[in-house]
């Protein structure tokens, strides 16, 4: 497929240099490439740590916590759940 890009001036010289020295076709360095950037990007994708999923605290008011009344909470919960599981 055919495609038209802008790309600086200096960015083509160097790719054309690239192809020379590799001894490639421009169309097969410029899809290699592309292909490469593709990849390192899912590598980094898949690199990533996961989300940490938190456990929810139901609350029957709108409250505003500190980050330490949170710790408590959360010490609480676990504290309990370990005593359910006794």
């Amino acid at each position: 497929m055919k495609t038209t890009l802008d790309l600086p001036a200096d960015l083509i010289r160097e790719v054309k240099l690239h192809s020379v020295h590799e001894g490639m076709k421009l169309k097969d360095l410029m899809a290699d490439l592309l292909r490469k950037g593709l990849n390192a990007g899912k590598q980094r994708a898949a690199n990533r740590p996961s989300r940490v999923k938190l456990p929810l605290i139901q609350c029957r008011k709108s409250a505003e916590l500190t980050p330490q009344q949170v710790a408590d909470a959360l010490s609480d919960q676990e504290t309990q759940w370990h005593h359910e599981a006794s």
